[in-house]
């Protein structure tokens, strides 16, 4: 199954989801060819990510889930893509530790695409200024978009609105697509795909 939706990225990158994911399996997904990994929680990544990638330096890391402004020390020191910059707030607390830390991750504006009260993100009327904030009145070195469209609801259209704005903030990435729409996302302009069941399994929580 890996070796299947690899091919079929060869355009797109894969970034593997690995959290709650043991080592074991970490490693023998890099044995297979996978070179980015992303991490919802801080903490658990910290636990496992250090030993890992003094094996694996030239690992990728992307941070994939919510960031509180009073971990973005941590964020910075451990991840070379922070995907999930959702409000002034964050920005200007992550611009002071990349300042002090002398760093420069990746970074993507999560987008609240379908404006859902319970997500994180920006509203899409507003990404066009928020990314002018952050890259011109920070210098953040932000170079794409993330979304997660709406539960039970058709995600194309989702995604094509996520590229439109990209296109019109003169942004490369998009991050879009998990395992259940990553086709999808391919087809309407993904730059990287976040897939956990689909390489891991299902999770036992």
């Amino acid at each position: 199954m890996l070796k299947i939706i690899l091919e079929k990225l060869s355009q797109t990158k894969l970034v593997a989801v690995s959290k709650t994911v043991g080592q074991e399996k970490i490693y023998a997904a890099i044995a297979a060819g996978i070179k980015i990994f992303g991490e919802n929680y801080l903490k658990e990544a910290e636990e496992k990510w250090p030993e890992i990638r003094a094996k694996f330096p030239e690992i990728e890391l992307h941070l994939i889930g919510h960031l509180q402004s009073n971990k973005a020390a941590q964020a910075v020191a451990l991840f070379d893509c922070i995907e999930t910059l959702d409000s002034k707030k964050l920005a200007l607390v992550l611009q002071r530790e990349i300042t002090k830390q002398q760093k420069n991750p990746e970074i993507f504006i999560q987008v609240n695409i379908g404006e859902e009260p319970q997500k994180h993100g920006i509203a899409p009327q507003e990404v066009k200024e928020f990314v002018k904030f952050c890259r011109k009145d920070l210098a953040l070195n932000v170079t794409g978009l993330m979304c997660i469209p709406p539960t039970g609801e058709l995600a194309s259209p989702y995604f094509a609105l996520l590229n439109k704005l990209a296109k019109e903030c003169g942004l490369k990435n998009l991050s879009m697509g998990m395992s259940a729409d990553w086709k999808e996302a391919v087809a309407l302009g993904a730059t990287h795909v976040r897939l956990g069941t689909a390489i891991f399994g299902s999770r036992v929580v």
